[in-house]
């Protein structure tokens, strides 16, 4: 008990601890900014922070202004870059600087404030008015004016502090990079649910004509801000959007000049699934059959094909290529010189079609990249590509007309004709090589084999070419035809470049490369005679 009277009386003689003084008082003795400080961003700094060497009283003349750069390196860094910045350095006074766009350093509001995401508009708005009123008016800027912390303002498209010109590649609004920029929102699943606004808007253009030529850098396709403006964006049902039924032949033509009004006769964003037009499911669901059966059937075909002819070759002990195991005999002439050169014609134009068109397609690829390195100043792969389909039309129209001029070529050409005897061909050989038939059947020199792919090509070609042009000519076929016309070629247009290509690969490569009757190679194409057995039977009409 004594000790503690004593300890009570100790503590009782004790006087209280002064309350912890805030770094700013000295300061705000003198300088009445302490009630806009407390509301800032900045309450939580020292004065001494930002105002250097003013521990000296009076202040010496002199002093350094206080640097954003301090605290902010980064954003300082970004506006270093800024067209803001090289605008200042030429020596613009209206340029703004950090405090321009802030405001005073002692009453900032806080980055995430409502209160700051509303003044953005306003802030910009006392350089750039003109935008800034198109933006209050758009459906972003109402949605800000109505407190929609997630609608985005001049800032989120733009951005903060690295603003650039809009033709500078490196901008956030640079034509290439705008779907990524309106994907920040409209690519946001959540965010768009939310809002009710459809989810498929950055993917489906993406997959369209313009994206994927945009991606594959293309410095004259439309990209979002084309058709739907860039601060004036409007509802498609508000009569003054660009995107309104009404307008869109003016939005449109703005690249697509004399195309008229049947542009709003079909989606501009690519279509899938059951969302698609009936035309458009049709052919996709044709060729989603049909490759997978075509191709199937060749593999099918050829791998029982190379297996009956490599046990043939193991049975007679040696593993080379059967053409060096028959004993030496007279080549026939297989194809004739007109023929050969419409071959290489042929093949020169349809290796660069399938090369140049996939690269379209696939424009991240690796193997795409040779071509499209010089889109961003001419559109080399596009004029590759037409030049090329050219010359396929041109050789078709040359092969026809050899057909009239030449009696021996057309009398080759009806050895192509479809006859009876090519189905009961078709279904012995390919039972003979999936092991389903002892003996090998009769093959004339000119089977189904042949015939398959003559034939293929002359559908193929005649399909590309019809699909080629109408996209080609777009703007001429959009004067008489919906652009439903132009959504179902270019399907159709893809969907068949993967059938032939595939076909070539499996077909035709296996035919003249692979099959051990002329490995490792038919040289008939350059030379005209081949070493496969020529057969004189013809078989029944």
């Amino acid at each position: 008990m004594l000790c503690l009277a004593a300890a009570a009386g100790l503590w009782a003689g004790q006087k209280p601890v002064p309350a912890p003084t805030s770094p700013n008082s000295v300061c705000l003795d003198c300088h009445d900014q302490g009630a806009k400080l407390e509301k800032s961003a900045h309450n939580k700094v020292a004065c001494a922070s930002c105002h250097l060497k003013h521990d000296q009283y009076p202040h010496p003349e002199n002093l350094p202004k206080p640097a954003c750069v301090t605290c902010h390196e980064q954003p300082a860094n970004d506006y270093s870059q800024s067209e803001h910045a090289q605008q200042m350095k030429k020596g613009n006074g209206a340029a703004p600087e950090c405090s321009t766009c802030h405001g005073g350093v002692h009453e900032l509001a806080p980055a995430l404030s409502e209160a700051f995401h509303k003044s953005v508009p306003e802030t910009c708005g006392m350089c750039h008015d003109k935008e800034a009123a198109q933006f209050n008016s758009s459906v972003h800027g109402k949605a800000v004016a109505a407190g929609v912390k997630d609608a985005p303002v001049c800032t989120d498209c733009h951005g903060g502090h690295k603003i650039l010109k809009p033709d500078n590649p490196k901008s956030t609004v640079f034509s290439a990079s705008v779907p990524d920029t309106c994907g920040r929102c409209h690519g946001d699943v959540r965010l768009m649910s939310r809002f009710g606004l459809p989810l498929d808007r950055i993917t489906s253009f993406n997959d369209s004509f313009h994206g994927l030529a945009l991606k594959a850098g293309s410095q004259s396709v439309a990209d979002c801000s084309s058709c739907h403006g860039f601060h004036d964006i409007l509802p498609s049902d508000n009569p003054k959007s660009r995107t309104n039924a009404k307008n869109l032949a003016t939005t449109c033509g703005a690249c697509h000049p004399g195309a008229g009004s049947r542009f709003v006769i079909g989606s501009i964003h690519e279509v899938q699934g059951q969302t698609a037009p009936l035309p458009l499911q049709w052919a996709n669901l044709f060729y989603v059959l049909v490759i997978p059966g075509t191709i199937g059937f060749m593999l099918l075909h050829h791998g029982g094909d190379f297996v009956q002819k490599t046990m043939r070759m193991r049975f007679q002990g040696k593993m080379i290529p059967l053409q060096m195991l028959r004993p030496e005999q007279p080549k026939h002439e297989r194809m004739y010189k007109w023929e050969r050169i419409q071959h290489i014609l042929l093949a020169v134009s349809f290796i660069t079609l399938a090369y140049t068109g996939f690269a379209l397609h696939f424009p991240d690829s690796w193997w795409a990249r040779p071509t499209l390195a010089w889109e961003k100043a001419y559109p080399v792969r596009g004029v590759i590509h037409r030049t090329a389909g050219a010359v396929l039309v041109l050789t078709s129209i040359l092969h026809i007309i050899t057909l009239f001029v030449s009696s021996r070529l057309r009398n080759h050409w009806k050895e192509f004709l479809p006859v009876v005897g090519d189905l009961r061909e078709m279904v012995e050989g390919t039972l003979w090589r999936l092991g389903m038939r002892k003996q090998k059947p009769y093959q004339s020199s000119h089977s189904y084999i042949e015939k398959i792919e003559y034939w293929a090509l002359v559908w193929g070609t005649m399909v590309m070419a019809a699909t080629g042009i109408l996209l080609w000519a777009n703007n001429w076929t959009m004067k008489f035809l919906p652009k439903l016309w132009i959504d179902f070629a270019r399907s159709v247009h893809f969907f068949e470049a993967v059938l032939a290509t595939l076909a070539i690969f499996v077909w035709h490569f296996y035919s003249v490369i692979f099959d051990p009757d002329v490995y490792p190679m038919d040289p008939a194409w350059l030379t005209g005679h081949s070493p496969r057995p020529e057969n004189d039977k013809k078989h029944g009409h």
